[in-house]
């Protein structure tokens, strides 16, 4: 338990009314991102020959912990793995499969696990697949090909090909990106916003020939950061508005330079680019004078050392090197978990989200080759999101003491959202504590609910801000019971922690 110096003076608030919501959560907000890079795949998800592989090569134990963490829609092959990805050779007899050059992150991929494997582990997890299409160094008659083999029922080359390598059944892939980070420099294929907006709306026009059924992905800035944000939107939107569903965003997070109260406020900047997309995707409607909505797919997300990994030398065509490997702090966990309140609380239109990525790249489920699997410090937040986050997002309007950042000025102490289920009416309340050193009171008045009890009240919270799990120590943080929490008379009162992730179920 936390040692906290004396709370603010004055407690934060909110009220919770179910005639005030958000949105419905869609599922796949809890999504999740398999790239070939690193060990995510090869001694990841996939290593024929350790203790617990199955048949296809699959970790069980790995599965479990998947299963376990909630994971829905699975983005694959990437990433910046997928702009010169030649989806041929990931099918077919493995031995034949040829071996590559991956300039996205300079290593060796073996193909041994292909389109099939992938759609063999999202079935065993529960997941829907999210496939991306190579619109870097390929085009529209390549996503044609793929979409062919991947769902047509069969009596054509590409879908009996499908059916010769074993797969008779369609895939039934629904949830399509085309292409990923375009916008940046580095990707293979780079292209401007003109050049992109022209060849998505291309490849999506004839992939709705196939099948106009799909749910369709164009590429969205990579970052709020770049230079080109926002104009890149309106142009590729002007170009897709009306063959896509979604535009995707992405946002990476770390401390820098010891300044933890500006990291600890990462979510503050998350809603300013979701609200500034969501502001320009309806720019774009209005101007073209349309009744459709785009929605949002934040299908990469996550707090990553970026520059650790800028900073380390490149692999020298290694097979599954291991890269972007990060450990995890407690303190890392609550600013996770505090931007997965900043997606629930934009959950009207982020209906798509992929945690970048699954295990051993900047995860939340690290493993060792032939040896164990277990959980990092932002498993936690995750799981019970996951888990208990399904419903209807509530109108969550903090008033709450502040604190300074250098990077974000006055930010809240408080962030906070809150998930009604619609059939039993049970409420949870997702709520963190940015404050480094003080507890902070918490009043939250309940209207129109029939609420009378806490069911659980979960803190994750450590004395050593830096503490981790690791291979040694799998088990050195995990969430612990919250103390004091009281609901009477229609109001929740309790007391968060310093620097914590709480879950608070009411019934």
């Amino acid at each position: 338990m936390s040692t906290a110096k004396p709370a603010p003076a004055h407690p934060a608030r909110f009220t919770l009314d179910p005639a005030f919501t958000v949105g419905e959560v869609d599922p796949r907000l809890f999504g999740s991102f398999v790239e070939h890079l690193g060990r995510c795949v090869y001694t990841g998800v996939f290593e024929p020959g350790h203790p617990s592989a199955d048949d296809q090569g699959l970790r069980t134990d790995v599965l479990d912990l998947i299963r376990e963490l909630g994971v829905t829609a699975i983005r694959y092959p990437g990433g910046n793995f997928v702009s010169a990805y030649r989806w041929e050779d990931s099918v077919g007899p493995v031995e034949e499969r040829p071996r590559r050059l991956d300039p996205a992150w300079r290593s060796v991929e073996t193909n041994r696990f292909g389109l099939s494997e992938y759609i063999d582990f999202v079935r065993k997890v529960g997941g829907e697949p999210m496939m991306a299409v190579n619109l870097g160094t390929r085009g529209v008659a390549e996503a044609v090909e793929l979409l062919e083999y991947a769902n047509h029922r069969g009596g054509t080359a590409l879908s009996d090909l499908r059916a010769a390598h074993g797969d008779k059944e369609p895939y039934g892939i629904r949830l399509w990106c085309l292409g990923n980070e375009m916008d940046g420099p580095w990707q293979t294929g780079h292209k401007t916003a003109e050049e992109y907006g022209r060849l998505a709306a291309e490849t999506a026009r004839a992939m709705r020939q196939i099948d106009d059924s799909l749910e369709l992905v164009a590429c969205g800035s990579s970052s709020q950061a770049m230079p080109t944000f926002a104009a890149w939107e309106a142009t590729v939107l002007a170009e897709t508005y009306d063959l896509v569903d979604h535009i995707s965003l992405h946002a990476y997070y770390e401390e820098i330079d010891g300044d933890r109260d500006s990291f600890l406020a990462s979510a503050v900047d998350m809603e300013s680019f979701i609200e500034n997309v969501v502001a320009t995707c309806d720019h774009v409607g209005a101007r073209l004078k349309s009744s459709k909505r785009i929605n949002l797919s934040f299908d990469e997300w996550n707090v990553w050392y970026q520059r650790r990994h800028h900073a380390q030398t490149p692999p020298d065509w290694e097979e599954a090197p291991r890269l972007l490997e990060d450990n995890y702090s407690v303190t890392d966990a609550v600013v996770f978990g505090s931007l997965l309140i900043a997606l629930l609380r934009h959950a009207d239109r982020v209906t798509v989200a992929c945690l970048a990525q699954l295990v051993n790249v900047i995860a939340p489920i690290m493993t060792e080759p032939g040896g164990p699997a277990w959980r990092q410090t932002t498993f936690f937040p995750f799981a019970q999101a996951s888990r208990h986050g399904r419903g209807r997002v509530l109108d969550v309007r903090v008033q709450s003491p502040t604190y300074t950042t250098a990077k974000y000025g006055e930010v809240p102490l408080l962030h906070a959202t809150a998930v009604r289920d619609e059939d039993s009416g049970a409420v949870t309340v997702f709520a963190v504590n940015r404050g480094q050193h003080d507890a902070l009171p918490l009043e939250v008045s309940l209207h129109g609910m029939d609420l009378g009890r806490v069911v659980e009240h979960s803190v994750l919270a450590d004395d050593d801000p830096e503490a981790r799990n690791t291979l040694d120590d799998p088990g050195r943080v995990a969430p612990h019971p919250g103390e004091g929490t009281e609901l009477k008379d229609g109001v929740l009162r309790t007391v968060l922690e310093p620097m914590s992730w709480n879950m608070i179920r009411l019934a």
